[in-house]
């Protein structure tokens, strides 16, 4: 837990066991997953006097209490249920996204919400932890754009920056699963890697082509999913766009939402900011394709509770290759 919004240590503590209300789940955390969420969070960037003051336009914001556990994804066992709970039982191996304005997921017992989906009760928690917010987020976002899986959509051409991150991952494979051409960016390490999880053109960020993000066979994109902060919008995205084409944010800062509204003001459709939504039949569906190996979790680093604060570093250092789990 932590006890103030700074990029501080976490402190390992001891707590009672948490009690369901009515409509919780009570569950014994075996596998938590990190989002860069989690940090900001920690440091203050998404409460609402820094982004008020920037916005003209309320957005959700995250102002917790202290002290406070970081960590929404997570998986493990049901141990008890709420009255008023009828999706899940006490045994039943699960996934869950936790209350953002709770956290709870660095822990060995965390309250879940009906954001709670079964997972098989053979599998590693680990394989599954990352799912409600990276995988989720991958899934909505292609639904947005009109993807549908298994190559029964039209084939379009979109480009997904920092692939090999926690949500990057997920886009490669489901974009796969749905016929797109996609290219990808990456660091030269993880080449070979996204190229095998289905992209078609790969790119080095670091290369002249990679920061200019075009493409090697010369398409431009009818999306951008942007899930790089602080990319410069008009030199490098907007460029790359087909006429009709627009650009996703998956990680806005206060600078990007204030574009956003920007674009809104002068009725410029050029530009989307993503937000979760809490939507259990995508996460199931989700649950299926890593069960019948349709997609896979790429696991960059795992950590004990007691070395979270090493795991928290790693997130905080940008350069993981898919999702950071602690295990418990």
């Amino acid at each position: 837990m932590y006890t103030e919004f700074t990029l501080e240590l976490l402190q390992l503590s001891e707590v009672p066991v948490p009690k369901p209300k009515e409509n919780d789940i009570l569950v014994k955390v075996e596998a938590a997953s990190l989002n860069p969420i989690d940090w900001r969070i920690q440091e203050g960037i998404l409460r609402a006097p820094k982004l008020l003051s920037i916005l003209p336009l309320p957005i959700p914001f995250v102002d917790c209490k202290f002290p406070f556990t970081p960590g929404v994804e997570v998986a493990g066992e049901v141990i008890d249920v709420g009255t008023n709970v009828k999706t899940v039982k006490k045994g039943d191996k699960v996934v869950s996204l936790l209350n953002y304005l709770n956290g709870g997921g660095l822990a060995q017992y965390a309250i879940a919400e009906s954001f709670t989906a079964v997972r098989p009760s053979g599998s590693r928690a680990a394989e599954y932890a990352g799912l409600p917010v990276a995988g989720v987020t991958a899934l909505q976002i292609l639904k947005s754009i009109g993807a549908k899986f298994y190559g029964t959509g039209d084939k379009r051409n979109i480009l997904i920056t920092a692939a090999s991150g926690g949500v990057g991952q997920y886009l490669v494979q489901l974009a796969r699963l749905a016929g797109l051409h996609v290219t990808a960016t990456c660091g030269a390490r993880n080449i070979d890697l996204v190229r095998s999880l289905g992209a078609n053109e790969v790119l080095d960020y670091k290369t002249p082509e990679g920061q200019q993000l075009t493409s090697p066979s010369g398409k431009l994109y009818d999306c951008v999913i942007n899930c790089v902060a602080n990319t410069e919008w008009s030199s490098t995205l907007e460029a790359n766009l087909t006429s009709d084409g627009k650009v996703i944010e998956v990680t806005p800062t206060p600078v990007t939402m204030a574009r956003y509204w920007i674009k809104k003001l002068v009725r410029s459709n050029k530009l989307e900011v993503f937000m979760l939504k809490s939507d259990r039949e995508d996460l199931e569906f989700m649950i299926n394709l890593v069960n019948e190996g349709s997609i896979r979790t790429v696991l960059d680093s795992t950590y004990a509770l007691d070395k979270a604060q090493e795991a928290w570093k790693r997130c905080m250092s940008g350069y993981a290759t898919g999702k950071i789990i602690v295990e418990m």
